[in-house]
């Protein structure tokens, strides 16, 4: 083969590449998330440590989104531990045997610290988060929900990172 024919070659395969990870959602932007820490106790929350849970925050819906897209539980990587984890993986598990899979489209996060424990082993927030849910089977619109959701979470910090331990969604609270 040509030398210019393996550049093309190349510069074809790794463009083909580039295109199935965008249309896989790898390559996709994270979540909008705004956290609120105003008046959090039994202690404040330092700046650093807000923008590093806001990042983790993130991922973590990015990496959830993904893996229920797909219906592969080894798509949570890192950013969820515990139970969280383990309701996620049964939840993959169950869509895998009804035949659907679920795309979450995310509008973005208001979260609200409310306990950050003074130790700094852990932090409670309330995600209030606009989705759209859509479940499919294979490429078939099911149905489709676009609503607000809230969730309760449980973050807890690692050696380089804080995981989400607990994700529980709740009823949305009566104006």
């Amino acid at each position: 083969m040509k030398p210019m024919c393996r550049i093309l070659a190349r510069i074809v395969s790794v463009w083909l590449l580039a295109s199935s990870l965008i249309n896989s959602g790898y390559a996709q932007s994270l979540p909008q998330v705004h956290l609120d820490a105003d008046g959090l106790a039994p202690r404040p929350i330092e700046r650093l440590t807000g923008q590093t849970i806001t990042r983790h925050y993130a991922l973590a819906w990015q990496e959830m989104g993904q893996a229920l897209s797909a219906n592969l539980s080894n798509g949570l990587g890192d950013e969820f531990t515990g139970l969280a984890k383990e309701r996620l993986t049964k939840r993959i598990s169950e869509q895998v045997a009804a035949g659907i899979h679920v795309r979450i489209i995310d509008h973005g996060h208001t979260v609200k610290a409310l306990f950050y424990s003074t130790d700094g082993t852990a932090m409670q927030l309330v995600d209030l988060v606009q989705l759209e849910i859509q479940i499919l089977s294979g490429d078939q619109l099911l149905s489709t929900d676009t609503s607000a959701h809230r969730y309760m979470v449980l973050m807890t910090p690692g050696a380089d990172r804080w995981y989400v331990r607990d994700l529980e969604e709740v009823p949305a609270e009566k104006p």
